[in-house]
């Protein structure tokens, strides 16, 4: 805080020197201004000179209507009427000559003569090879050297004629020339026009002589030390207070923080919350000095004439953003209430297309030819492309969205989006199609690929599966479009669902026996239509073996894998009892000696396996 204290008393007493660095584009403003005060001198110039001709030309006139004897009445009339009409013609190219000077006045502020703070005048016109603006410079130096006189007189400051111009000198100083340009310019005498730059010019210096007084240092000393003390204690006022509201916020954490949690999960707990709030403490006490200190520096600034310009440089840094902002707020308010209507236009038709959606999906709108499911990516569908064509519409009124910047970001947003999203548009793509062909639905039992299982999700991007063991699969759309797709629900409660599965007999057991069995286990499984009977197909003649096929009907096509598990167990136990053994033909060879494979409840009470027979034969 010492350093601060230290800083304020350094920048307030040390006279400020500014070293400008003149860019291209100053240069270029004032080459331009001098340009515009060139020509505007050049038509003040030519307007005196028609002043002068018109008015020779019209005493030239009245010298002859008084030479013209009163007989010569006719002539007298005509010589009076040729003078009217020269006075309201050359009323009229005055009063256009001057709207353009004004005009060209208007825009030319010319140089201004500052050497202390104020502005004493300006310098419009050239002298001799100097321009306004070198003009204005070389008196700003003159004025200086007056004002570090001890010495200076104001009375000897004189008028002095010099041809046509008129010059003010101090001694043998020439302090500045007044021409007859400047005369055309401010629409004065030469003479008018020194007496009252010389006033400004004696009340300028004796001013800055005023305010650079041995009692006026001191007296501004004096109000510098009052604000370093009025900043100290508003400073200790500041720490004082941050300080009790530390203790505060220790003192009433039980009471006002609990912690915060969203749902079950503890988001923030005490401890966290206490530290948070002492940070913000810490940066808003920061804050809150750096802006009284911001408040000060510009009174400290003010008080010394050497420093004010840096007072008004700070005064201005802060105003002048607040006032562009504040002025490009204004321009824009048109744009943005273009822009707030485009979107509630946009909104609202979003809502409606979305109460459309809701109505067809629900079944109480009815379009004939449009699918219930076709609803909501439809609803998605138009209202991306009308959230898109807004953005479009509404762009050109973003504010910078005419610089080459925005354009240039949004052409690399743009690129880097089309890289970077070719699959996700391949999906989106790949969804719509496969809404609107409608290959399944939600709750739909179907093999995708090598994948079984239930539709549970399906979107723009992807479709998710759960299969009979509960494990959840994303399959992209655009995988599903490119493969094949088996659904064993869509037909499953019109036509019914054939379920089978294959079995091999050996020759040795009669067909229709085999028919007869598989159709008894088939009948007795549950799941299986008994209003549409089973069949069986033969399907192949192996070598050991006939290949059998068993078809059944089911309407429930989320039961596959119990369903066919129980035909197979229903199948088992009729061969079984049937005492029909279901092995490999190859075992069969072999069948001498051995136990046979039905179990033990299905064989005869007496049942006893076969020895090996063995045929020796002698020779």
């Amino acid at each position: 805080m010492r350093f601060v204290f230290t800083l304020l008393a350094i920048l307030a007493i040390t006279p400020f020197h500014g070293y400008s660095q003149q860019d291209t584009g100053q240069v270029l403003r004032d080459s331009l201004s001098e340009s515009r005060l060139a020509l505007t001198t050049r038509l003040l110039r030519e307007n005196d000179s028609l002043l002068k001709a018109d008015a020779s030309q019209k005493q030239n006139l009245e010298n002859q209507l008084l030479l013209i004897s009163s007989q010569n009445e006719s002539k007298r009339r005509e010589l009076v009427k040729r003078i009217i009409e020269f006075e309201q013609a050359d009323s009229i190219q005055k009063a256009a000559r001057l709207d353009k000077i004004n005009a060209l006045k208007g825009t030319n502020p010319g140089f201004p003569v500052v050497p202390f703070r104020d502005t004493i005048f300006y310098i419009y016109n050239k002298l001799g090879p100097l321009q306004p603006k070198d003009r204005a410079a070389n008196i700003n130096r003159k004025m200086q050297q007056l004002a570090n006189d001890p010495f200076f007189s104001p009375d000897s400051i004189k008028i002095t004629p010099n041809e046509n111009n008129v010059d003010v000198t101090y001694s043998d100083l020439v302090l500045f020339t007044i021409t007859e340009d400047d005369a055309l310019w401010l629409n004065k005498d030469q003479i008018t026009i020194a007496n009252n730059y010389i006033s400004s010019v004696k009340k300028a210096i004796q001013q800055n002589k005023d305010e650079n007084s041995l009692k006026n240092l001191l007296i501004r000393i004096g109000w510098l030390l009052l604000i370093i003390v009025i900043f100290s204690l508003a400073i200790f006022g500041i720490n004082r207070l941050f300080r009790r509201l530390y203790l505060l916020v220790l003192k009433e954490k039980d009471k006002y923080f609990k912690g915060l949690k969203v749902k079950d999960y503890a988001l923030l707990n005490q401890k966290r919350q206490v530290k948070i709030i002492y940070n913000f403490l810490r940066v808003a006490k920061v804050v809150v000095i750096l802006f009284v200190l911001y408040l000060t520096l510009p009174f400290v600034f003010g008080i010394f004439p050497w420093t004010r310009g840096i007072a008004d440089s700070l005064i201005d840094w802060t105003l002048s953003p607040i006032k562009r902002i504040f002025s490009a707020f204004l321009n824009y308010l048109p744009k943005l209430l273009t822009i707030a209507v485009i979107y509630l236009i946009t909104h609202y038709l979003a809502k409606l297309i979305n109460y459309l959606a809701d109505e067809i999906s629900k079944g109480n709108l009815t379009i004939k030819g449009f699918y219930p499911d076709w609803a909501k990516p439809t609803s998605s569908g138009i209202k991306f492309l009308l959230y898109a064509f807004m953005f479009i519409v509404i762009f050109p009124y973003l504010p910078g969205s005419d610089s080459k910047i925005f354009q240039g970001v949004s052409v690399f947003l743009g690129i880097l989006f089309s890289l970077g999203s070719s699959s996700a548009i391949s999906n989106i793509v790949a969804g719509f199609v496969i809404t609107y062909m409608r290959p399944f639905k939600i709750g739909d039992r179907v093999k995708i690929g090598d994948i079984t299982g239930d539709v549970i999700e399906k979107n723009l991007l992807v479709t998710r599966l759960r299969t009979i063991k509960n494990e959840e699969i994303t399959v992209p759309n655009a995988s599903i479009l490119n493969g094949h797709t088996i659904n064993f629900t869509t037909s499953s409660k019109d036509l019914g669902l054939i379920l089978h599965t294959n079995i091999t007999i050996g020759y040795e057991v009669p067909w229709p026996k085999v028919h007869d069995l598989l159709i008894q286990a088939a009948l007795k499984t549950e799941g299986v239509l008994k209003d549409r009977a089973p069949f069986v197909l033969q399907k192949e003649f192996q070598d050991f073996s006939v290949a059998y096929e068993i078809n059944v009907y089911t309407d429930d096509s989320h039961k596959i894998a119990s369903i066919q598990s129980n035909l197979h167990q229903h199948i088992q136990d009729a061969f079984n009892e049937a005492g029909i053994e279901i092995m490999s033909p190859h075992f069969m060879a072999q069948r001498d000696g051995n136990t046979s494979t039905v179990p033990p409840g299905f064989l005869p009470e007496n049942y006893q396996a076969p020895a090996f027979r063995v045929d020796v034969k002698k020779e």
